[in-house]
């Protein structure tokens, strides 16, 4: 995919990812090769540090899937450490306000045009100073995602849609839901109206806006509403998935059980 994967597939489609949730480079690269368009590297839940995050990227470098890294905040001292260890596109959790978005924006710009500190010489970003033009261009690489997850952020979306810098919107189904007083309740009709007001306010302002689906039935509405990219699972939902109904084949059972989860 291009650096733009978010605004869709080449043929018109959503762009289809995957979340990386098991902290581990070879699983990455497994999953790179399988040809989703994008891979979420999750260090918000997920056990994560730099390290695995940076062995992660450089796993899924190299393969036609585009990696995507959620940082656990958005203080400006993870940006910064993530930026240098090569992350382009990150998923900033928790944005509910502007003023938020504002700041993650400045955090990840060099100087005029933010606070990011410079260290690009010690960085994988630059090549380790290989890259003599880095400084000068790593502003214009940079992609960020805002995430939607409160009833706060679902009101300011127009502004936070709008902040420059911010190239598109992300709404976290599972803690909107939560939010909004429907744990577990991501297909909730309320939920669903808040997430739909959220796309076309986000396309209104000429930003796309992708999810994490839960269901098929979640990603058909993601779809619906005017996703341009949607992740349909998680590679722990797939190992667990398939090692349930595995186990279940091997001991006669139509099925294994599976658990009520968010993801």
């Amino acid at each position: 995919m291009t650096a733009d994967w978010f605004t869709g597939s080449p043929g018109g489609l959503p762009s289809v990812g995957l979340w990386l949730g098991l902290a581990n480079a070879y699983s990455a690269e497994l999953c790179a090769t399988i040809g989703f368009d994008w891979l979420l590297i999750d260090a918000e839940h997920a056990p994560n540090t730099v390290q695995t995050v940076l062995h992660q990227l450089q796993a899924i470098s190299g393969t036609a899937s585009s990696a995507v890294v959620r940082p656990p905040t958005t203080d400006a001292d993870l940006i910064k450490r993530y930026l240098d260890i090569g992350a382009q596109h990150l998923l900033l959790p928790m944005i509910d306000s502007a003023e938020q978005a504002r700041d993650a924006v400045a955090a990840s710009r060099y100087p005029p045009h933010g606070t990011r500190g410079v260290g690009s010489a010690l960085a994988r970003a630059s090549e380790w100073g290989g890259r003599t033009d880095y400084l000068a261009t790593a502003n214009t690489g940079i992609r960020l995602i805002a995430q939607i997850e409160t009833p706060a952020a679902v009101a300011a979306v127009d502004d936070i849609a709008e902040t420059d810098g911010i190239d598109a919107v992300f709404v976290g189904l599972s803690d909107l839901a939560a939010t909004m007083g429907h744990l577990g309740q991501p297909a909730h009709p309320d939920v669903q109206r808040a997430f739909a007001h959220v796309v076309t306010r986000a396309r209104h302002a000429g930003k796309p806006v992708g999810t994490l689906a839960a269901s098929p039935a979640l990603a058909h509405s993601a779809e619906e509403y005017g996703c341009s990219f949607i992740a349909v699972g998680t590679d722990v939902g797939l190992l667990a998935g398939g090692g349930r109904r595995l186990l279940a084949r091997a001991r006669g059972a139509a099925d294994g059980p599976v658990p009520a989860t968010g993801y």
